[in-house]
């Protein structure tokens, strides 16, 4: 089907939309709406084909209406409007399900939760989202990490987030976040995007695209500079992008490329007494990361026959990650002798690189920590081959897709541990003194691992139409795992695990007007141990959680079961168009897996199978768009609970004397908040002057560590912002936006610290005594910038 509206401007998306969700879009020289003397310059396009992608290869999307699951899309212009490089901003303003939490204590690396399922940066959180940029997997290979900062935000065409479709492979436990990106035949003209702010922010984006005859090229810089509002939180990111594209009435080709260079200083989380004097405070600095990545991928797309359609893809992928992280230490002065150090207890050795026990070289009376030091690199090399078929079935239309995929990673991976001193701004200081083999159990010394993941899938999606009004959907994938551990210095951390499922899918859809349709289904997802999970899952070794690996017990794969239902429409009014949608899902996943603190050691961990968890809930939203106005508003409620009995270790307050609680059928899930709320508005004053708002509330939740909800939540938040641009003329747009215009002080994740590992030297030195310690937000924030569209 196609849509009556043609594109808006030249250098922008289609204005947002929630129905349809995805388009694809071709140019025709000569066609061209009017503008007024202000407005920006306008796009020669022609109208649009809607689809909706089915797997992570765009050329199977199909009719929006025959989805049975729920649509999320965040369009180019809508992540314009954040006016933000972190294309988490606009994930958390329009996706309901979405909120995002800053455990890192960066804004560009953030934890991107949907349905409490997490895409996260942070090595150690289990993650149950899939993220594709242009049909490739982004989840790093060593942790299934996602490292957001590397996604050229500007050059986003569109993001989805896919739910209940086991087609996008492992890790889709909660959905897929699938990322189109621009190029040349989408994009014409080119742009210059200038902006400065509160906390030293300055960043600039450029892009450009042109078409000539059956090629296209585009290009996408972006650099920026924020000092951020804590201590030691500077951030520069440093992001390119570029395609080059072919095609003709029955092919079309793109290499596209990408390299990006970003340092962040993530501060993590601090206690709550160094946050109430001073809410830009630290705890234990430095913590550094350094990501660099650089990619190629080539696509291609032929229409074999009318009716036969091939999609294929062959990628490139190298990541590398530096990573310096200052910590309280095990180490101390030996009960007997002080002279010598021990590791854990005043008299278990703190060997050195040599094996042998280390002599105590520091004063008296100094506060010892140490800098963890990690280094990733991941080469990454993959395949896709994907058919799609229109061919009547029965009289009846009928879609049907079949495809495979193997993706190969090798990733190196490093640890070491430097003992210093922790001063009174808590900056760890070193002393070229790095620790060996030590503790009992042995749980800290130098690492040295090669991780082989191979990950092969077939798949095959049919969409049948019963009738004009209903379709059905089935069909699965099947996945296989192969993970190799080989131990550069010892033998410890060998292993070879090999984990294979097949997924079904089965829904359907009823259109029961033209403008509401209906829609339920089924699907369950698997996702596999990481090599980060099986080098640390023994509790009798714990370790330092994605640092120093010590064993490779085996763990059984997280296994999701998801259904969901709901109702969506759309209907034209005089006062605009109104769109909206209501939903609900339950996903149960077995087998699930979290990160367990030690009750032995403070500081260290492992990961464990933790049995049953559901998360369920409701989806609601609603938008009303006219040629002046749109707004929007939307309720998300996510409930999300244990299933069965586990004793687990925490730092909580409210731990037994062994430092375990007890999880009980029916506990809540730490940092997955119950209710989420958006709104917003953007109102167009005249048509060169435009304002608009929005705001979010987040429910309150409980601290990571209180698995047996027994201690104070972390606290619900309200935040608003506002934001206006002017249209000078049809080249130069100004613009300003306001964050949390009430200054808010709020936190987004809460988890416990052990208060006898430092002393608070911001209250003279005494211990601390509240063990809560949190991710605080930005506050109060101004920023005002400049475009030139061309």
């Amino acid at each position: 089907m196609f849509s009556g509206r043609d594109f808006a401007h030249a250098q922008e998306e289609p204005e947002a939309q929630k129905l349809p969700p995805i388009v694809v879009t071709g140019t025709k020289p000569g066609v061209k709406r009017g503008r007024t003397d202000n407005a920006t310059r306008t796009a020669r396009t022609i109208p649009r084909l809607v689809v909706y992608p089915t797997t992570p290869i765009s050329g199977a999307g199909i009719n929006p209406d025959k989805i049975p699951a729920s649509l999320n899309l965040v369009d180019a212009s809508q992540i314009k409007d954040t006016g933000s490089l972190n294309i988490g901003d606009a994930l958390q303003k329009y996706v309901p399900g979405i909120v995002v939490n800053e455990v890192a204590g960066n804004p560009f690396q953030p934890n991107v939760q949907f349905r409490g399922f997490v895409a996260s940066p942070v090595a150690g959180t289990p993650q149950g989202l899939a993220v594709y940029q242009n049909g490739v997997r982004v989840n790093e290979a060593f942790g299934d990490t996602v490292n957001w900062d590397l996604i050229p935000t500007a050059a986003i065409r569109s993001v989805t987030v896919v739910t209940n479709n086991p087609a996008f492979g492992l890790n889709a436990l909660g959905g897929a976040v699938n990322v189109q990106m621009k190029d040349g035949f989408n994009y014409h003209g080119a742009e210059i995007d200038t902006m400065g702010g509160s906390f030293g922010r300055i960043q600039s984006s450029a892009q450009w695209g042109k078409q000539v005859d059956n090629f296209a090229v585009y290009g996408a810089l972006e650099g920026l500079h924020d000092d951020g509002f804590r201590n030691f939180s500077a951030s520069d990111v440093r992001r390119f992008y570029g395609d080059v594209g072919y095609k003709n009435d029955s092919s079309e080709f793109h290499l596209n490329m990408g390299a990006a260079d970003n340092h962040f200083g993530a501060t993590a989380t601090a206690p709550v007494e160094l946050l109430q004097p001073y809410w830009g405070a630290s705890y234990t600095s430095p913590q550094i990361t350094e990501n660099r990545v650089g990619y190629v991928n080539l696509t291609g797309k032929v229409e074999a026959t009318p009716t036969w359609t091939i999609d294929g893809s062959a990628h490139v992928r190298v990541f590398d990650q530096k990573m310096l992280d200052a910590n309280p230490t095990g180490t101390q002065p030996c009960a007997a002798d002080s002279t010598l150090l021990c590791f854990g207890d005043g008299s278990t050795p703190a060997n050195g690189l040599n094996g042998a026990q280390l002599a105590n070289p520091f004063n008296p009376g100094a506060v010892l920590g140490e800098s963890d030091r990690t280094t990733t690199h991941s080469t990454t090399t993959g395949l896709s081959l994907q058919a799609t078929n229109t061919d009547q079935l029965f009289g009846h239309d009928n879609h049907f897709v079949v495809g495979t995929s193997f993706d190969s990673s090798v990733t190196r991976f490093t640890a070491s541990a430097e003992l210093g001193t922790i001063g009174p701004n808590f900056v760890v200081s070193g002393s070229g003194i790095f620790l060996g083999q030590s503790g009992d159990p042995v749980s800290i010394g130098p690492v040295a691992l090669r991780a082989t993941s191979q990950y092969t899938g077939l798949y095959a999606l049919d969409t049948f139409d019963v009738t004009n009004a209903f379709s059905i959907t089935a069909g699965g994938r099947f996945n296989v795992a192969n993970i190799r551990l080989e131990d550069q210095i010892g033998s410890a951390l060998n292993g070879q695990d090999t984990y294979t499922r097949f997924n079904p899918i089965v829904g359907a859809t009823y259109k029961i007007t033209s403008g509401l349709t209906a829609y339920a289904g089924y699907s369950e997802a698997n996702r596999a141990p990481t090599p980060l999970e099986l080098g640390c899952a023994d509790p009798a070794h714990p370790c330092i959680i994605a640092a120093f690996l010590v064993s490779d017990p085996p763990l059984k794969q997280v296994v999701s079961r998801t259904v969901e239902a709901g109702l969506r429409g759309t209907r034209d009014l005089n006062i605009g168009t109104l769109g909206w949608k209501l939903g609900a899902f339950s996903a149960t996943n077995t087998d699930d897996i979290l990160a367990i603190p030690s009750p032995v050691l403070q500081g260290f961990g492992y990961f464990q199978n933790v049995g049953s968890t559901r998360r369920q809930g409701i989806e609601a939203e609603v938008s009303l768009k006219s040629s002046t106005l749109q707004l929007y508003a939307s309720y998300a409620l996510v409930d999300a609970r244990f299933l069965d009995s586990l004793q687990v270790g925490s730092n909580s307050p409210f731990a037994d004397v062994n430092g375990n609680v007890q999880i009980l059928p029916g506990n809540r899930i730490p940092a997955i908040p119950r209710n989420r709320i958006k709104a917003g508005f953007d109102y167009s004053v005249t048509d060169a002057f435009k304002i608009g708002g929005d705001a979010l509330f987040v429910d309150s939740q409980y601290f990571v560590g209180d698995e047996s909800n027994q201690a104070q939540r972390l606290s619900s938040y309200a935040v608003f912002n506002l934001h206006a641009s002017y249209q000078i003329d049809k080249t130069f747009q100004i613009y300003a936006r306001a964050d949390n215009i009430f200054d808010n002080r709020y936190a987004t994740y809460g988890t416990f610290f052990d208060t006898g590992a430092v002393p608070n030297f911001a209250n003279g030195g005494a211990p601390f005594t509240d063990p809560r310690s949190i991710s605080p937000a930005r506050p109060r924030a101004f920023y005002a910038g400049v475009k030139a569209t061309f």
